[in-house]
């Protein structure tokens, strides 16, 4: 085995499902659900998001993990491997090449918005919130958008601190990171729940979280949370896959899949059952939609009983998350370019770091001196679209649903039916024929619906 593709292996169970959970879980778990729940009714959607995790998600990830760890190198290498010994069709190449710059064009971004959280840690232990009235908070986020050396300066830090964890290497730097970032994750949301129960409006939160309501599911609501569990994982563009091909042969894939998932859900919930309850107790409204974490909640953290405290805390929590993530996001794109280069990890992750800070810039304009200018304004979907809008309308409703559609495909339809049973260890069982019917035709077909109504 090739030195460089051998020190990636993860070292023990607990660290791949560190990597994984910490990669799963990221700001779309706390920021995105939480707002799109209150958008949509609370109860009804948390019931399908659910059940879209176990019939959609899972099925999904398991063919992400086995191709990974089929191919045991980044999702462009893996396609390597595949065509050469499993007989896939080369044209698998060009899949891999989608998913490394959908990645890369993700994270850009990915850690501008990330900077935010960084901001907001300073902002809310500054006491910048208090006793706030919803005019100052919209005031105080609009002030960091308009400010392009403010955010560009929390860019910088972030892309510098994943930037270093990746140089570092799997056991030197993601290893030793995440052994601790993804428990901490957990500790500081559960501190937050319990805070809720406490001092905050719990049983109401727990009713709009958990009472269904179905006169307000429709099938605009069922594609949301449909879309929401299976994005909220990544599933899609090789980075659980480059995950996966570093996992020993000793997991099951399979219970590995359900407890990534378990884990990912339960964030979401859990940030449902610490958000909820204090947009309650102070008269706020949960369908406060992108701006449910960064307008509203400050307003809350303002006036609640040691909110100097929480505030923070609240912060950190998201900016643990994007960093959990991004790690893993620049893995999968300095995984492939170790493969094709003869450049150091340390050299790999200095160059890429520079370019993600000069595609970002394109987001951070995109809030301030390039606001009015849209690229693509002669076609009419995307006439109000700024850069940041078009990368992230590439990204998010066109790449990572042909990239899920994609990995389902690999896994059920162009691997053998033999390489498949012998990943996943299960033999011709019922688990096994449920998944791969699942794999097959459901998922695809749903994530299809997904995609072809985001295209609009």
């Amino acid at each position: 085995m090739d030195v460089k593709v051998e020190s990636r292996q993860w070292s023990s169970q607990f660290v791949f499902f560190a990597a994984a959970i910490g990669s799963a879980v990221g700001i779309s778990n706390i920021w995105k659900f939480t707002y799109v729940a209150g958008e949509n009714g609370g109860g009804a959607f948390v019931l399908i998001y659910i059940l879209s995790l176990a019939v959609i998600s899972v099925p999904a990830l398991i063919a992400e993990l086995l191709i990974g760890r089929c191919g045991g190198r980044s999702v462009v290498g893996t396609m390597k491997v595949l065509t050469e010994r499993e007989a896939v069709s080369k044209n698998w190449h060009y899949y891999g090449v989608m998913a490394a710059v959908g990645v890369f064009l993700a994270l850009s971004f990915y850690c501008v918005i990330a900077g935010w959280t960084v901001d907001y840690i300073v902002l809310a232990t500054t006491g910048a919130f208090e006793n706030i009235s919803s005019n100052e908070a919209e005031n105080i986020f609009g002030a960091l958008q308009k400010d392009p050396i403010r955010i560009i300066c929390s860019q910088i830090l972030f892309i510098g601190i994943t930037a270093y964890i990746v140089a570092s290497g799997v056991r030197g730097g993601l290893e030793k990171v995440l052994r601790w970032l993804t428990p901490g994750l957990f500790i500081i949301l559960l501190l937050l729940v319990g805070y809720a129960m406490v001092a905050a409006e719990f049983s109401k939160g727990l009713t709009f979280m958990f009472e269904a309501d179905f006169s307000k599911i429709s099938p605009q609501v069922i594609l949301m949370a449909v879309g929401q569990a299976f994005f909220s994982l990544g599933v899609g563009l090789g980075v659980l896959m480059t995950i996966g091909a570093y996992m020993d042969k000793d997991i099951p894939i399979g219970r590995a899949a359900i407890i990534i998932a378990s884990a990912d859900g339960g964030v979401a919930i859990l940030a449902g059952l610490a958000i909820f309850p204090i947009v309650f107790s102070y008269g706020l409204s949960p369908a406060g939609g992108p701006g449910l974490i960064f307008t509203t909640l400050p307003i809350a953290f303002g006036q609640m009983p040691a909110g100097s405290i929480f505030g923070p805390l609240f912060f950190l929590l998201l900016a643990l998350a994007a960093l959990t993530s991004s790690i893993t996001l620049l893995e999968a794109v300095i995984a492939w370019l170790e493969e094709v280069t003869v450049l150091s990890r340390n050299k790999l992750a200095l160059f890429t770091g520079l370019a993600l800070w000069l595609a970002g810039l394109a987001t951070v304009f995109s809030f301030n001196i390039w606001s009015e200018v849209k690229p693509l304004s002669m076609i009419t979907l995307f006439k109000d679209k700024t850069f940041f809008d078009l990368i992230d309308y590439l990204v998010s409703n066109i790449m990572m649903p042909l990239g899920g559609i994609m990995v389902t495909v690999l896994a059920g339809w162009s691997l053998s039916r033999e390489t498949v049973v012998d990943e996943l260890n299960l033999g011709s069982t019922v688990f096994f024929e449920v998944w791969y019917f699942l794999v097959r035709y459901v998922v695809p077909l749903s994530v299809g619906a997904v995609f072809i109504v985001n295209l609009a």
